[in-house]
């Protein structure tokens, strides 16, 4: 099934939903709250739709799991071999401050594990993608027009290790976990960072960690998953030290790090 899909039509419904976020962007920006008081804005609806749209569009159907959907049960969603998951607007928080680190994610799950994932962040230009077996690239945009591509992950020197840690959820056993690392290296750079965009530094190479000892839900991280995954690293439980997985009777992943 994975080879039926090409990775450039789901670029073109990220790119789509990214241009709908950023019509928004420019203007004011009404927030409101959903039940668990996380914000809600008019982009994340309207990417939302797009992204639904646009999937459905595509030579194979398959279910998608968005945030923004109405809740799947656990019975149906079991029975899934494949599915998308998707966040069409990850970092609300950062893009209502009117941040540039937020991020569409749209990732495609074979049982438990991403196997093609596209990370665009609009306001930045820059979009990763990967899909099983065929590598993990970076894309530079200049508008809609495709300025430079780089397969993950890019050569960087660089004295020490390099950190990145949520710009809007570190908790203190993440920071405590990077002052453990500050005890064993003293060359250590920590960056904070918003979204999903974290991972993809990793999958990158401009940073060599990620701990994220904080909640996070699936479609937070599928994408991205997949470019890490196809650039050679990995995201890990941090109890069990395995690959985090995907579609679980509960949909919030552990605490993990990336490397």
């Amino acid at each position: 099934m994975l080879e039926k899909i090409e990775i450039d039509d789901v670029v073109k419904v990220a790119l789509q939903a990214g241009s709908a976020i950023m019509d928004v962007y420019a203007g004011e920006i009404l927030v409101e709250y959903k039940s668990d008081d996380s914000p809600l804005t008019i982009a994340d609806k309207r990417a939302n739709m797009i992204i639904c749209n646009g999937l459905n569009r595509l030579p194979v159907l398959f279910p998608i799991l968005s945030e923004e959907n109405k809740e799947v049960a656990y019975e149906e969603r079991k029975k899934w071999e494949y599915y998308w998951c998707v966040d069409p607007l990850d970092g609300t928080k950062e893009f209502i401050k009117k941040s540039s680190e937020f991020t569409v994610n749209i990732a495609l799950i074979h049982r438990n594990t991403p196997v093609l994932g596209v990370v665009y962040a609009p306001a930045i230009g820059e979009l990763y993608m990967a899909k099983k077996g065929e590598g993990a690239f970076k894309l530079v945009f200049s508008g809609q027009s495709v300025v430079s591509k780089e397969r993950l992950p890019i050569p960087h020197k660089r004295d020490g290790v390099v950190v990145v840690a949520s710009k809007s959820h570190l908790t203190p056993e993440t920071q405590d976990f990077i002052n453990q690392l500050k005890t064993n290296d003293q060359r250590l750079t920590t960056i904070s960072k918003g979204s999903s965009l974290k991972i993809c530094m990793v999958a990158e190479g401009t940073a060599d960690i990620y701990p994220r000892l904080a909640p996070t839900m699936e479609w937070d991280t599928a994408a991205a998953d997949a470019v890490v995954r196809e650039s050679g690293k990995m995201v890990y439980n941090y109890n069990t030290k395995k690959e985090i997985v995907y579609n679980k009777k509960e949909l919030v992943n552990p605490w993990f790090i990336v490397k």
